[in-house]
């Protein structure tokens, strides 16, 4: 695996998702906890929110949740919801933020590019792949500039998502001042803690000055040079299709939080000490927006993403739409889906159509006959990588992250989601699935159960190693 001759290319899709034997020899078994999902439903205290001055009042906090509940209804769904993210989740519920939607690469890229130009003090960054290509080159080249400046700039990649990516990129890096950090790298002599090379970071972050912060599932690469929508825009150099993903751009309170999960990782893998930076600078109210930064890691008893779409989506009394890249769901997760359906929530899912892993494609799709006969909604999206990891339920609790629903994000991997909650910008996330959806097929299960057999056997071949993949 750690061969000089695996940095072609045409490795990437592999190295990627993990061969499902090797990981069987590397890493032990672990599984999912039984979570209890109806901690909504138990008595507690008032939510209370925290603004960049503090927590205010629960006067204050009612005020504030009961503008964000456009339902119009004294139904007690948004409450409820609310009163789940409490019960799970430690990190605050913040307001005062300003919340951006990103659809695609080239918005993204253009959003990120630009607040690291306009960088004053500092510029951290996590991420998981980061490509030796037009576009890996012109963020490198820009965090060399924003260096050369005086900003300091503090990068954390993780071993297995750059292992295409040549030691020389990282090198140029290395020589211009900016602190470098292989996450859990291959090598074990390189290690610097325990060797756990089945952890990996797939978190997406980027955090400017402290101020400004993105996440998402958009790494670093030219695949996502061309938009999923328009027949106009640019593709992807190799002339392969292009990748439809989802980021947040967010300013506020909520960046604190953010900081924070990247301070805790480089500590973690024990990275050399940051030079002395304004790492947290006094946070405004900017904007409408309710949300909470969510972290997960392997070194914690259960995925805090995990538990709390799960426990969403057993509460959910309207729609859940999922719309995620990679979906090889556990036991709780199709129960808890299955259960919605059965009691008339409307359940739709928007899935791949084609994949840069086949495994995790397949395993997935051996779970369609199962949720199709439970009244789940199927869909896959046409024409496009579709790399999305985004939740929205009943309209007003909203998700956008790295995670995806498989096993590997849930025991395995570094995530980041942000949830974002009220019915305004649930609006926009429902907006943004709707047009995914048209550009959609239908699954039906009358179609699905007339499928080739080779498709069959290799449903059968990826359940075997879902696990591991």
């Amino acid at each position: 695996m750690v061969s000089t001759t695996l940095n072609s290319s045409r490795w990437l899709p592999y190295l990627r998702h993990w061969p499902a034997a090797f990981l069987f020899v590397l890493a032990g078994c672990s599984s999912l906890p039984t979570i209890v999902p109806d901690l909504a439903r138990r008595p507690g205290p008032p939510v209370q929110l925290e603004s960049a001055g503090g927590p205010l009042s629960v006067a204050h906090s009612k005020a504030i949740l009961d503008r964000l509940d456009g339902s119009g209804q004294s139904n007690g769904l948004f409450e409820r919801h609310l009163a789940l993210e409490e019960a799970i989740v430690g990190s605050p519920l913040t307001t005062g933020n300003q919340v951006r939607l990103l659809q695609d690469g080239p918005a993204t890229y253009q959003a990120m590019y630009a607040a690291i130009l306009a960088a004053q003090d500092h510029i951290n960054m996590e991420t998981y792949i980061l490509d030796d290509d037009e576009v890996g080159q012109r963020f490198a080249q820009a965090l060399i500039a924003k260096q050369a400046q005086g900003v300091q700039v503090n990068l954390i990649r993780d071993s297995v998502g750059t292992l295409g990516t040549p030691a020389a990129f990282f090198q140029q890096l290395t020589d211009s001042g900016v602190q470098v950090l292989e996450f859990n790298p291959i090598n074990p002599l390189m290690s610097r803690k325990e060797w756990t090379l089945n952890q990996r970071d797939h978190r997406k972050l980027l955090i400017v000055d402290g101020h400004t912060a993105f996440l998402g599932g958009i790494n670093i690469s030219s695949v996502y040079s061309g938009g999923s929508f328009s027949r106009h825009s640019r593709h992807p150099p190799d002339g392969g299709v292009a990748w439809r993903d989802t980021d947040l751009q967010l300013q506020g309170p909520v960046v604190a939080e953010l900081q924070k999960l990247f301070l805790a990782t480089w500590e973690k893998q024990k990275g050399e000490p940051l030079p002395e930076k304004n790492y947290f600078p006094p946070l405004q109210h900017i904007g409408p927006h309710v949300v909470r930064a969510i972290g997960s890691s392997p070194d914690e008893p259960f995925s805090l993403i995990y538990a709390t779409l799960l426990s969403a989506i057993t509460s959910a009394e309207v729609s859940v739409n999922l719309t995620n890249a990679y979906f090889a769901p556990d036991p709780q997760l199709l129960d808890a889906l299955e259960a919605a359906a059965g009691r008339g929530v409307d359940v739709t899912l928007i899935l791949p159509s084609q994949t840069d892993s086949w495994l995790v494609f397949h395993a997935g799709r051996n779970y369609y006959d199962r949720l199709l006969r439970a009244g789940v909604k199927i869909h896959e999206r046409q024409g496009v990588i579709l790399h999305s990891k985004t939740a929205l339920i009943d309209g007003v609790w909203a998700t956008v992250g790295s995670t995806n629903l498989d096993w590997r994000s849930f025991l395995h991997n570094y995530e980041l989601n942000a949830v974002v909650l009220g019915a305004d910008f649930g609006q926009q996330v429902q907006t943004m699935f709707d047009r995914d959806l048209a550009a959609s097929e239908t699954i039906t299960l009358e179609q699905w159960r007339r499928r080739a057999l080779d498709l069959r056997v290799k449903e059968w071949f990826a359940r075997v190693w879902e696990y591991w993949l």
